[in-house]
């Protein structure tokens, strides 16, 4: 079904050659000089659309500026108001502010409707395009009026992907949004880059969940495309329409790629006619010869309908293998989730065998994976005329924006589908992250939606309280509906596949959308709600850094979702120090209380009451003899295995500097975007191989950190565990920074290094 390659590969005129020492000679015999063959990484898709927006004139060292970019109601408040701290005056580019997350979430009071108020002030005041709530969750706005072939853009949402629309997409936290705002650049080296060669169609009944769940489950656990480009090619992409390959580019996000790239052709460019914008197509393909990272095969016939178990997308397993192995697969399920939630709560899964077969309790179809028109369609064809029974399961669909509604409700499908007894909401992303049909406690939930990480559900294990989501696609998610919520594939249904033509309706966008891109008003005041609040001033790094660690997380994974959870807590996203109050508030309840220790003592330092047993203590490591406080900053940090997996969202580490932390320590960071973030929030990555010298609340100096950051001196920083027994020597390292990165750290935040100027 799917394979990796051991080796690079070159695509020669439709064939693959390994990058081994046969590869010469093998290229020579189809013709290719060996100047081509020296120039090759030069012919992806990817390398182009790269060097097109690369403003350095080094390929390597990659200085980006995109063509737009888009941020969602949880993270443009933040965005807008650190740029507006380091002197934004316009948007430089179309900006679009969607409404999806806090829209149907009444948390708060007034707060979700003064965020939105404010993001169209901002769009009003700067020159941006407002998406009012309900319209349109960010990334079905995005496909359908502002990707195009050859585009690159930038967005605060990690799923920002648009790779079957000819466009490479990338998704960060919110500093790197505001640099775009502020005229400054995306600094990235080079990115490997992997094909992903698709061969055959896809049977009936498989949809792109299926396949994007299979890729993943391939690749995910050993890294293969980690901050690499994934660019689709291969006769296989012609089987699957447009929509189609949109729904599996989106999933690449939880591959751990940086970015994702098409082929494209009639289908490309009948989607973009469709939608008014055909000047926007172009054909994307790679050149006759071009070397690749990497090669992944993928039999689109052979992929089955699949499923990926709690707590993560990669927990994958064809629905004809789960059931054939139920309690084996589920019971190894239930200790892995006991072990993930360090034994505080338990989900029972096996008890949910029903006579040989597994019985869900609630089926959701949502966002920009799932709630798209065609998924829809086929959901409603094979529920044509049926429903799911008035039991306990139930069935929710989430269309993904108004024009996809109307077009679902001109040919029927809702009505079917509501008929049925399913419930039609408007576009909105909450199931995704939390803050939409929460299940029941104990509940199992399948969905077509884009993540299935530990409370993403809305459950609050430190309550007491658990539930489980099952990743899945639309059409299996319609079949096990249609058999009262028995887990069932949809080739398990006899129906025939037909998706009714698509007619785009922008009448509704037209009428409520906010078009001011390029005539801002800038004289015009911004609506700030009492919620919103600016960003707490933050210190430069001292010349010496005494970290005391206050959560310490052996997981293999972190996500961000752990570390800043998503749900009810969206709503505080515009309050920089009311939504530090629930870091890590799943994962360790304490270390909130540990860290406002930490930073009262920093407070205590500053003002010339700091401990003088602590002090004497420092003066004990070697070369620190003749220390003053006046030389040492006081920090939190966590350790953790492997954090940031998942979101882009950038509370995820300011909610650790607001608390005052000052670095993370870990074995490797599990994205690029969350080190990104570390670093724009002035948070020193530091990265530490083999055993780990502390444990939760020791003492950590790491001295003349300042001046290492200033001469780049950073692939083996000493540092020391203090005790009264002496202090412990080992050695912490940085990944390779760049000098503006650098500077950012030595500055303290992304904000201050942009007010030194």
């Amino acid at each position: 079904m799917i394979s990796c390659s051991s080796t690079g590969m070159y695509y020669a005129r439709g064939q693959w050659v390994p990058a081994d020492e046969s590869a010469p000679a093998a290229l020579a015999a189809l013709g290719f000089l060996a100047p081509e063959v020296e120039a090759a990484r030069t012919g992806t898709i990817a390398w182009n659309i790269l060097q097109a927006h690369n403003t350095s004139g080094d390929p390597e060292a990659l200085k980006l500026k995109f063509d737009a970019m888009a941020s969602h109601d949880i993270t443009f408040v933040g965005i807008v108001q650190t740029a507006r701290a380091s002197g934004l005056t316009r948007f430089p580019m179309p900006y679009v502010l969607t409404n999806c997350h806090n829209s149907l979430c009444a948390v708060g009071g007034t707060i979700n409707e003064d965020d939105h108020l404010f993001g169209l002030s901002a769009a009003k005041k700067y020159g941006g395009i407002y998406v009012p709530p309900h319209l349109a969750v960010i990334h079905q706005y995005m496909r359908e009026m502002q990707a195009g072939c050859g585009k690159m853009i930038l967005g605060s949402d990690s799923h920002t992907r648009y790779g079957a629309l000819g466009t490479m997409a990338i998704g960060e936290g919110g500093g790197e949004l505001a640099k775009q705002l502020l005229g400054r650049t995306y600094d990235v080296a080079r990115p490997g880059v992997v094909a992903v060669h698709l061969t055959g169609a896809p049977a009936p009944g498989v949809g792109p969940q299926d396949v994007a769940l299979a890729i993943i489950g391939a690749v995910f656990k050993n890294g293969y495309v980690k901050n690499k480009v994934m660019e689709f090619v291969g006769p296989g992409v012609a089987s699957l329409p447009l929509e189609y390959r949109s729904g599996v580019d989106v999933m690449t996000t939880e591959t751990t790629c940086l970015s994702s790239i098409w082929v494209t052709d009639g289908e490309t460019e009948k989607y973009l006619a469709a939608h008014g914008r055909a000047g926007d197509y172009k054909p994307l393909a790679p050149a006759p010869l071009a070397y690749y990272d990497g090669l992944v095969e993928v039999e689109l016939g052979a992929v089955k309908p699949m499923i990926a178990l709690p707590m993560h997308p990669s927990n994958v397993y064809t629905i004809e293998e789960l059931n054939a192995n139920l309690a084996d697969i589920l019971h190894k399920t239930e200790e892995d989730c006991a072990a993930l939630m360090g034994g505080k709560v338990r989900l029972d899964l096996v008890s949910k065998i029903e006579n040989g077969r597994l019985r869900v309790d609630q089926g959701v179809i949502a966002g920009c994976a799932g709630g798209t028109y065609s998924n829809i369609c086929e959901a409603a064809q094979i529920l044509a005329g049926h429903g799911g029974g008035n039991g306990e399961y139930a069935l929710s669909v989430y269309p993904s924006s108004q024009p996809t509604m109307m077009a679902l409700m001109k040919n029927g499908a809702l009505t079917g589908l509501m008929a049925g007894g399913a419930t039609v909401r408007t576009a909105f992303c909450g199931p995704c992250f939390g803050a939409g049909d929460v299940p029941a406690n104990g509940a199992l939930s399948i969905r077509h939606t884009t993540r299935n990480f530990p409370s993403r559900e809305g459950s609050k294990p430190g309550s007491g309280q658990i539930a489980g989501v099952a990743l899945m696609d639309a059409r299996s998610i319609a079949a096990t509906t249609l058999h009262g919520g028995i887990l069932t594939p949809a080739t398990e249904v006899d129906y025939e596949p037909h998706i009714p033509a698509y007619e785009f309706d922008d009448s509704s966008y037209k009428s409520r959308v906010y078009n001011g891109y390029g005539k801002g008003d800038y004289d015009a005041l911004l609506r700030l709600g009492p919620n919103i609040k600016n960003w707490p001033d933050i210190q430069p790094l001292p010349e010496n850094l005494l970290l005391k660690v206050t959560s310490f997380i052996t997981d293999p994974v972190t996500t961000t979702d752990e570390l800043i959870p998503s749900g009810e807590t969206s709503s505080y996203r515009s309050n920089p120090l009311g939504l530090a109050e629930f870091t890590l508030s799943r994962k360790d309840p304490e270390y909130v209380g540990r860290a406002k220790a930490v930073q009262a003592e920093e407070a205590a330092r500053a003002q010339g009451k700091a401990d003088a047993e602590l002090l004497a203590l420092l003066r004990a490591v070697p070369g620190c003899e003749a220390l003053e406080w006046g030389e040492v900053g006081i920090a939190s940090t966590i350790y953790a295995v492997k954090p940031g997996d998942g979101s882009a969202r950038e509370q995820a580490a300011s909610c650790q500097r607001v608390l005052g932390a000052g670095a993370n320590i870990a074995v490797e960071y599990a994205t690029k975007r969350y080190r990104s973030n570390l670093i724009n929030w002035g948070m020193l990555p530091f990265q530490l191989a083999g055993p780990t010298p502390f444990e939760l609340g020791d003492a950590v100096l790491v001295p003349g950190i300042r001046a290492r950051l200033e001469q780049n001196q950073l692939s083996a920083i000493p540092a020391w565990v203090l005790g009264k027994g002496g202090p412990r020597p080992f050695t912490l390292t940085i990944a390779p920074l760049t000098a503006d990165e650098r500077q950012i750290l030595l500055d303290g935040c992304l904000i201050n290094y942009y007010k030194r100027g």
